[in-house]
């Protein structure tokens, strides 16, 4: 079973699929093996109050939504022009790349061996999970996706009144939506 550890004293520990928060840790999210994870202070006020001992009320921030990729450089260069940011690759980690420098939320590509795409709207491999991005001009920014590498699934407006939003595929397969504002 894989134990994820955090060097210096406390930390998160993965033991047989059990996370435990010890020290002055929390946890935003999984962490892949390896990943290192930020050390962050935080309130424990209401959780020690009822027994329970480093355990944190909230998680205060998400520090960025995962894609697991075939590959994740192509997938974050992708998101990156779509969303006008930049491509974060560390030198230590090539299967972990973060696209940065944009409003919201950091996202992160992650190589999976195997990787097989979602299917959409299909179950037999479902998504999981989409990203839905706000937009002026759903015409234009259709055109933009388009150009960069993504695949319309549906275009939602025009087959059901009253919607906003369209839905594409990125490049590695993961459904996301253009909404209009």
């Amino acid at each position: 079973m894989a134990r994820w550890r955090e060097r210096g004293g406390g930390g998160v520990h993965r033991v047989l699929g059990v996370h435990r928060v010890v020290g002055v840790h929390r946890v935003v999210g999984a962490c892949p093996p390896g990943r290192r994870v930020r050390p962050l202070p935080y309130d424990t006020g209401v959780a020690e109050a009822a027994g329970v001992r480093g355990v944190p009320e909230v998680i205060r921030k998400l520090q960025a939504v995962a894609l697991d990729c075939a590959d994740p450089v192509r997938l974050a260069e992708f998101y990156a022009a779509l969303l006008g940011g930049r491509v974060v690759a560390g030198a230590e980690d090539a299967d972990w790349v973060e696209v940065h420098g944009f409003e919201g939320t950091p996202l992160a590509c992650q190589r999976v061996d195997g990787y097989r795409p979602p299917e959409w709207p299909g179950q037999e491999r479902p998504q999981q999970l989409h990203l839905d991005f706000d937009v002026d001009d759903l015409d234009g920014e259709e055109e933009r996706a388009l150009a960069l590498g993504a695949t319309v699934l549906e275009r939602t407006d025009r087959i059901r009144p009253g919607a906003n939003w369209r839905v594409y595929a990125d490049p590695a397969g993961h459904p996301f939506c253009l909404c209009l504002h």
